[in-house]
């Protein structure tokens, strides 16, 4: 409402003066519910259940030896596809927990013969790999990334980030990458799932095929085809040794 004033003209009220500043609320502190829920999602923390997780499949195949009951056929009571399936994600899980491949290749080939043994080792590859990495992705990269410091570490950071699918393809086919490294250094990297797991499975069918098939004709070692599948396996593990003596220079930091 307007006021009249003595002379008898209206006047409006005065206007606020001043700017007007907002209370601030002091938020109570987080709960411990919450507390614990960021402490258990810190990157810290799921690197350590990684390595947890990892040290108890180790130490799982070392008293257990699974590898061992793979080779002649695990459970004894399963057939056909039955027996397949529990061979493919056996081996999955396994290769997670370090056990070498060639070992589980060969059973692959005496177990189930090329064919069959063929596509259980690539599907156990496969599945080992992708456990591998994703596990590596969820629990490590965070946490593993800031380390990432020195000169050979950045350089391979880099070439996976930048040619996923290529780095990783010469990766496969080089004997020498123990497969779990691999997994674990692509992903801490930047590489996407498409190209790791395409690459994985492309660049392991040699390696596979020649150790399926020495697998399944380890009755006959004689025969040319185990005598090939044979010289298969070596001529390139020598040939890997060669090139990484021979370049081992690259390998070293500046001095």
């Amino acid at each position: 409402m307007l006021d009249a004033n003595r002379s008898g003209t209206a006047t409006a009220p005065p206007r606020a003066t001043g700017t007007e500043h907002a209370v601030a609320v002091a938020l109570p502190p987080p709960g411990f519910t919450t507390r614990c829920t960021r402490v258990l999602l810190s990157p810290w923390s799921r690197l350590s259940l990684l390595v947890a997780l990892l040290a108890a499949g180790g130490a799982s195949v070392l008293l257990f030896e699974p590898q061992k009951l793979m080779t002649h056929g695990w459970p004894p009571q399963a057939r056909g596809g039955t027996a397949l399936v529990i061979f493919i994600v056996a081996y999955g899980l396994v290769t997670v927990a370090f056990v070498p491949r060639p070992f589980l290749n060969l059973a692959a080939g005496a177990l189930f013969g090329s064919a069959l043994g063929m596509g259980a080792a690539m599907a156990g590859t496969v599945l080992g790999a992708w456990i591998s990495f994703a596990l590596g992705r969820m629990l490590g990269q965070d946490a593993l990334r800031p380390l990432l410091r020195g000169r050979l570490l950045k350089a391979a950071d880099n070439q996976f980030s930048r040619h996923g699918f290529r780095s990783m393809l010469a990766v496969r086919l080089f004997p020498g990458v123990p497969f779990w490294a691999a997994n674990y250094a692509a992903a801490v990297s930047r590489m996407r799932y498409a190209p790791f797991l395409l690459a994985t499975a492309l660049g392991s069918i040699p390696n596979v095929a020649a150790y399926v098939v020495a697998g399944a004709r380890a009755s006959a070692p004689t025969s040319p085809v185990f005598l090939i599948s044979v010289a298969a396996i070596v001529v390139p593990a020598v040939a890997g040794a060669v090139v990484a003596w021979r370049k081992r220079h690259h390998l070293r930091g500046p001095r």
